[in-house]
């Protein structure tokens, strides 16, 4: 299994980036997506959730609202859009996929992890 995540970048804040994760090896179909971040000094967080399947996602409140998590059967990718970014979402941003469809917040639900992709914001 493999995911690879892209995107990050720096911005202002109160810009926008566009995460992509792209998975492969395995069949998703009725599983979970996850999207974490880790600043410096700090745990890995969870930040939003999606089934494959469909259903409503899941965010952390401090991104309820300005992020959105959503996918591509077809291509078999997730994407986290984060608009209006403040400093303090700047962390390293990893894509995970769990074994089950339930859409978990805590790291220890997710069994496979992208490699990470750093997202800046200044002010």
């Amino acid at each position: 299994v493999q995911l690879q995540a892209s995107g990050g970048g720096s911005v202002q804040t109160g810009g926008s980036l566009r995460l992509s994760c792209a998975a492969s090896g395995r069949t998703f179909s009725s599983y979970a997506m996850g999207w974490f971040r880790q600043a410096p000094g700090k745990e890995r967080e969870f930040v939003a959730a999606i089934r494959w399947s469909g259903g409503t996602p899941s965010y952390a409140d401090s991104v309820k609202g300005r992020f959105t998590i959503s996918r591509d059967n077809a291509k078999n990718t997730v994407a986290l859009q984060m608009n209006s970014l403040k400093p303090e979402d700047t962390a390293v941003y990893y894509c995970a996929a769990g074994l089950t469809s339930r859409l978990q917040i805590g790291p220890q639900g997710y069994a496979y992890w992208g490699q990470g992709t750093l997202v800046t914001v200044s002010s």
